[in-house]
């Protein structure tokens, strides 16, 4: 079996080396001629640690990435709501890693190029249009020179986020994303630690939040790579494409934020020693009715865009490539396993992305600003302990993010399905 993938993103990069383990060789298109190191913070729920690990690559992850230890709530007014331990402090059998998306990139991309071949990794290739018949998917790509080359294979995934061209022939009159009427502000800088230094933050609530949380060893002595994100209404803001490279200047953010000093962090500080802030609309997508379309699928943002809440996206997207992996390896015709994969995976994702448009799994914010706008003494008398803990409980099930779920299931991709996809390969 032969493998398109369209997009070098952690999804498409993830899925590239999953194929390669189960034997599949894989193609990787990529837009961008040289990627580099781009991006700023994600967070790796222990769900996709498990699943990069079972790809060889979980000594290099801890050697990039802090092994993040609590998530800590807060109102507006720097007041504790709630407080949990986090991957292995929490039961996981992985950790969760907050890392640098760029890092996180080139690891991937080291991998891959080393595992399936230089010359399989395409990059500065821009997708142009798709055909199929009931033998092969033709993918045709246009360099930045205009010259078309043509491939085929028997499948061809789409990992081209959220203005993925792979969808956009899929679903034609889609039209341009979701505008939340919220803007992000984000940036990544050598700061001092703040708490324990394994810890991620935030507060505030629907309508204005921050996140904080350290992704790597910083600069200088001492120091830690800290990532912070700012979210905030702007209703006359006009829904931009989100585009890393697009800069915002320090007074933006500290017109919303400028007041956000607590205890535990100064975060007016902590913008102002930021040489680089990148702006983004808050945007998702509605779902739609399949991801598939006979020998083509979709994968990460592509397939579910949604809002970055939850720490969602980029694990997910690791998760989607487990799974789609999996169901080519227990089907002999791969129309079958890819329309299995999303039966299975895009209910789930379906989910997710409406509960983040509902605030996910930190609801419980915005449930302490609507109950206690002025803040409050005791957080009891707002809300429950348990009221707070099955807030939590209901996202991670429903995400299959809970402790048992993680620990207990079976690998997607394991060397009996490989086996068994060699033996599938050979009856065909």
């Amino acid at each position: 079996m032969e493998a398109i993938i369209v997009g070098g993103g952690i999804g498409g990069l993830s899925l590239a080396l999953s194929l390669h383990q189960a034997g599949i060789a894989v193609r990787v298109y990529e837009a961008v001629a040289d990627p580099g190191p781009a991006g700023v913070g994600i967070n790796l729920q222990p769900s996709a640690v498990r699943e990069l690990t079972e790809l060889g690559l979980g000594d290099q992850l801890a050697d990039i990435g802090i092994a993040t230890q609590q998530l800590i709530l807060f109102n507006k007014f720097g007041q504790l709501i709630w407080h949990e331990p986090r991957g292995m402090a929490a039961g996981y059998r992985w950790p969760q890693y907050s890392i640098h998306r760029g890092q996180l990139q080139m690891l991937l991309l080291r991998a891959v190029r080393a595992r399936i071949g230089e010359a399989n990794f395409r990059g500065g290739m821009s997708f142009v249009a798709l055909a199929q018949d009931r033998e092969r998917v033709t993918a045709k790509f246009s360099d930045r020179s205009g010259v078309e080359v043509s491939d085929a294979a028997d499948v061809l995934i789409g990992a081209d986020g959220i203005h993925s061209a792979v969808r956009r022939q899929l679903y034609p009159h889609e039209g341009e994303p979701r505008f939340a009427q919220q803007v992000l502000w984000r940036a990544a800088v050598d700061a001092a630690p703040f708490l324990d230094g394994r810890t991620m933050v935030i507060a505030g609530h629907y309508d204005q939040r921050i996140i904080v949380y350290p992704v790597g060893t910083g600069a200088r002595p001492g120091h830690l790579l800290t990532n912070w994100i700012c979210q905030s209404v702007v209703p006359d803001t006009t829904a931009r494409r989100e585009d890393w490279n697009r800069c915002a200047p320090k007074e933006a953010v500290l017109a919303h934020f400028g007041l956000w000093q607590f205890p535990w962090l100064d975060l007016p500080a902590l913008v102002r020693q930021t040489a680089s802030i990148y702006e983004f609309p808050l945007v998702d997508r509605d779902p739609v009715a399949t991801w598939t379309q006979d020998r083509v699928t979709l994968i990460g943002d592509a397939a579910h865009p949604m809002y970055p809440i939850g720490s969602q996206a980029g694990s997910q997207a690791i998760i989607d490539a487990r799974a789609l992996t999996g169901a080519l390896m227990t089907s002999a015709d791969p129309r079958e396993a890819l329309l299995r994969y999303d039966l299975e995976r895009r209910p789930v994702m379906d989910d997710v992305t409406l509960r983040n448009r509902r605030f996910g799994p930190e609801a419980a914010m915005q449930l302490v600003e609507d109950r206690a706008p002025n803040g409050f003494d005791n957080i009891d008398d707002v809300i429950s302990q348990q009221e707070l803990a099955a807030i939590t409980r209901s996202f991670s099930s429903a995400a299959g993010l809970d402790v048992e779920t993680v620990n207990s299931r079976p690998s997607f991709v394991t060397a009996a399905s490989t086996r068994r996809r060699r033996r599938l390969a050979g009856a065909e």
